[in-house]
C-alpha cells in the first residue's frame, strides 16, 4: 500500500492537465473580478461601439 501511494505521489502523469486547469480557474476569477469592478464601463464601451457600427452601416448602405 505504501508503495502505491509513493508511486502516485511521484507520478507526473496528468500534471499538465492540472496546471492548465488551475490557470483557467485563475483567468476566470480575474475575469469575474474585472467584470464586477468595471462592468458598467465595459457595457458603455460595447454600446458606443455598437452604435458607431450601426451608424457606419447605415451610411454605407445609403
Amino acid at each position: 500500500m505504501l508503495q502505491l501511494l509513493w508511486t502516485l505521489w511521484r507520478a507526473e502523469d496528468g500534471q499538465d492537465l492540472i496546471e492548465y486547469t488551475l490557470l483557467l480557474v485563475f483567468v476566470l476569477i480575474v475575469t469575474a473580478g474585472v467584470m464586477s469592478i468595471g462592468g458598467d464601463s465595459i457595457k458603455t464601451i460595447v454600446s458606443t461601439s455598437n452604435s458607431q457600427i450601426v451608424a457606419a452601416s447605415q451610411f454605407a448602405g445609403s
